[in-house]
């Protein structure tokens, strides 16, 4: 699935740094999505934990199903702006919450036992109750994502299945997948179905979790198609969900910054109004190398420069890239596929200005929608 950006056509307007998220790519993504819930039976939902972008909440409606959601916020948000269904998950509920957490939630997933018999008698008849539970199967690239890793807090294990507790439940849900093909859901759907399978016939829906990289190009959309058509048939035609988070953002956007210096230190060193940090996260955690456009490897193009934040951390560094020609100050950088997993987690450190979110319409013109400035950091503080 080649996406093709226009990014460059609005460079000059682009005051930054800004997360610039484009609604034609996102619309693709979105196409894409529908088609497989269409084909396959299945209601697609859209994970907020990894794309809260609010002012592009009618064009996701148009496609999916609703929000899952990972607490109350969350579900407020999707409650305020979005239309469709909301479900709502959480490793563990507030008491003082949780009555506005069940007014929210279509679907209600609870983590234990534990949290299902204190809340049950509240949710009984208000909302769907669902119980998350762990497959014990995953091949997550990473264990900061793997939800099945070992001791994980996430989800119930066959071991701690505690069958004459389950009146009032009518979902399952599982978890287990990170970026991954289809190839992958079909290794922990088997495992899912070898330890719970006998719950799913007394079931109303399987909720399949998020982690699948349906938008990427390569994809193996036909398979998910045919496992979760045959998930349905073996099981009288069950309700099936996904909730993919990324698959949704997946390569819709970028993050636009300024050179603010060069320095040198040893090799020439480019300081940016954008923080590795604050603003893009993962490249740090998972850890990745951002892609930037026109950039190559260290050696591939003739000027070598590092690229850091604005920050007093000395870590803050994106990386060490090569340019066909010299940086100048003042010059715009862009990092390309930075709207998933950045609005969502950037933060205020060190002061830092957050990006302005902005749209790429689909007739060419640049939106600003939310800017960010001083009472930002002051409010969170």
């Amino acid at each position: 699935m080649v996406k093709i950006s226009k990014i460059e056509t609005v460079i000059e307007k682009i005051q930054t740094p800004a997360y610039v998220c484009e609604e034609a790519l996102l619309e693709e993504n979105l196409k894409r999505l529908k088609e497989v819930a269409e084909r396959s039976g299945a209601a697609i939902l859209l994970a907020l934990k990894g794309f809260a972008f609010k002012a592009l909440a009618s064009l996701v409606d148009k496609y999916l199903s609703g929000c899952t959601c990972s607490g109350l916020h969350e579900a407020k948000f999707a409650h305020e702006f979005f239309k469709g269904s909301v479900c709502t998950y959480s490793p563990a509920y507030k008491e003082e919450e949780i009555d506005e957490v069940i007014a929210l939630s279509d679907h209600l997933i609870f983590n234990s036992f534990n949290q299902w018999e204190k809340y049950k008698a509240k949710a009984l008849g208000k909302t769907s109750c669902g119980l998350r539970l762990n497959p014990e199967v995953s091949s997550s690239p990473v264990d900061l994502y793997n939800p099945c890793a070992l001791y994980s807090r996430l989800g119930i294990t066959k071991e701690n299945m505690q069958y004459d507790k389950l009146e009032g439940i009518e979902g399952l849900h599982f978890h287990a997948l990170c970026e991954q093909d289809a190839s992958a859901l079909e290794e922990v759907l088997k495992g899912f179905e070898e330890r719970f399978g006998e719950l799913i016939p007394r079931m109303k829906w399987i909720n399949f979790g998020g982690g699948h990289h349906i938008t990427r190009e390569g994809y193996d959309v036909e398979k998910l198609i045919a496992l979760i058509q045959d998930f349905r048939k073996r099981y009288n035609g069950i309700t099936v969900y996904l909730e993919p988070g990324e698959a949704v953002g997946w390569q819709t956007g970028s993050l636009v910054a300024s050179v603010l210096d060069i320095v040198h230190n040893g090799m020439d060193i480019a300081i940016l109004d954008i923080s590795a940090e604050a603003h893009m996260p993962d490249t740090l955690a998972m850890p990745y190398r951002a892609m930037i456009r026109g950039a190559g490897e260290v050696g591939e193009k003739p000027y070598m420069y590092r690229l850091g934040g604005p920050t007093c951390l000395a870590g803050d560094i994106m990386g060490d890239y090569s340019f066909d020609a010299p940086l100048r100050i003042g010059d715009k950088l862009i990092f390309e596929d930075m709207i998933h997993y950045t609005i969502v987690k950037n933060t205020t450190f060190n002061g830092v200005k957050l990006p302005d979110l902005a749209v790429l319409r689909k007739d060419g013109s640049y939106e600003v929608v939310s800017q960010f400035g001083y009472d930002e950091y002051k409010r969170r503080n």
